[in-house]
């Protein structure tokens, strides 16, 4: 295959030399004051997980003043379209690890910087969807389409949301069997192409015992006590040959003071592979680690006993892409043609949803730079940018016109 050239004999070069398409991908250059203004406007608008509902009211009103058909879904995502399925999906999560508490905190520094929680992970990729979403009435309306497209911009992707709000649009929205694709816009950097999906199990692990004094109770069963074990004992798995995969406690809380035996301790767990049979083996060392503390716990105590429960609260199935994907040969074909370095990853993101369902689905960056993500000092740089966004506005207009790559 020709480096210029994707599936089906679609040339990138005589796509992007189209004159309304050349002028449209010169927007984004043109227009990158404008995009920066929106970009920093979004993320003055906090969304942390669960609560994204303000933010998705202003993505509403963007879309609308921008032409698009505009609304909620049930789920709390919002869906923004110009026409009838079947559809291409350009999605990007709401949400964000942190919130700005105030308006100050998303800044910009003297050398173009923009700083503060959210400005990359995902302000980037949302301000990808507003710069689609003004261009696109300008690209060609005579281009041969077998699809239109769908703008989301999703909740529930960070953390515990647990892709609530990807999982309502694959599975449960009256949308859902309408949308040949998905091309999800998570952050800036353009280097990767997410085909693999990181599977991720996560669970809530407590202990609970009577509680008492310190010394006049001494030797009750202790739900801290047992808690450290069941820690300690399921730190020591080893993760030796097979799929790759880590896992980690990331909280531990429990007590009320230093001379009280505890009544409850609890803790998270984290646990990630590329093989949902391997998390389903980590999972299963968890629960033995548990019972194994539980047990030695109640073995030491001389009084009342502790018992311990595992409870599953977040679930991201792994999935992969084929290495022969349309969607795939659409973007390295697109990367060539606008020299960019690119390297398929795996990661964690929107896209694990659609891929675990067998549908085509890459994640990718936005353009620009950008570092800290889930942190207060997260930063973006906007420089480049708009490589970052004609490479999508081109990735697009191939996926429009061959959605599942069938045509031949």
């Amino acid at each position: 295959m020709a480096a210029n050239t994707a599936p089906a004999g679609l040339s990138i070069h005589d796509i992007a030399e189209a004159r309304e398409v050349r002028d449209c991908l010169q927007w984004f250059t043109r227009e990158k004051q404008w995009i920066n203004e929106m970009h920093l406007q979004l993320c003055r608008v906090p969304a942390p997980t669960f609560l994204e509902g303000e933010r998705a009211l202003w993505f509403i009103e963007q879309f609308r003043s921008l032409g698009w058909d505009a609304a909620a879904d049930r789920a709390g995502n919002v869906i923004a379209s110009l026409g009838d399925g079947p559809y291409v999906a350009l999605t990007a999560h709401l949400d964000t690890v942190i919130a700005p508490r105030n308006k100050d905190e998303i800044s910009v520094e003297a050398d173009g910087r923009f700083h503060g929680p959210g400005v990359s992970d995902n302000g980037a990729g949302l301000a990808a969807l507003l710069a689609v979403a003004r261009v696109w009435k300008n690209c060609p309306k005579t281009m041969d389409r077998h699809a239109n497209l769908l703008l989301v911009a999703n909740v529930g992707e960070e953390g515990e949301g647990n892709l609530t709000g990807m999982r309502h649009l694959c599975k449960q929205a009256p949308l859902a069997k309408k949308i040949g694709a998905f091309v999800v816009v998570d952050g800036a950097n353009t280097d990767h192409i997410t085909t693999r999906a990181l599977g991720s199990r996560r669970f809530e692990v407590a202990f609970s015992g009577p509680g008492g004094h310190s010394w006049s109770d001494f030797g009750v069963g202790n739900p801290v006590h047992g808690l450290c074990r069941a820690v300690a004992l399921f730190s020591e798995t080893r993760l030796d040959g097979g799929a790759k995969s880590a896992l980690n406690v990331g909280l531990i809380e429990g007590g009320s003071s230093v001379n009280a035996i505890a009544q409850t301790a609890r803790a998270k767990v984290d646990i990630r592979s590329e093989s949902n049979e391997k998390m389903d083996e980590l999972v299963d060392l968890l629960a033995g680690a548990v019972d194994r503390a539980r047990d030695l716990e109640n073995q030491r105590a001389t009084a009342g006993k502790v018992t311990a429960k595992v409870k599953e609260i977040g679930s991201r199935p792994a999935a992969a892409l084929a290495d022969d994907a349309a969607i795939l040969q659409y973007i390295r074909a697109v990367d060539s043609h606008l020299g960019i370095r690119s390297h398929v990853d795996c990661s964690s993101t929107d896209a694990n949803i659609p891929m675990s369902l067998g549908l085509p689905a890459i994640a990718i960056g936005a353009g620009g730079i950008g570092g800290g993500a889930h942190t207060p000092q997260e930063w973006f740089r906007p420089e480049g940018r708009d490589l970052g966004l004609k490479r999508i506005l081109l990735l697009l207009l191939l996926l429009m016109r061959d959605p599942n790559g069938n045509r031949k």
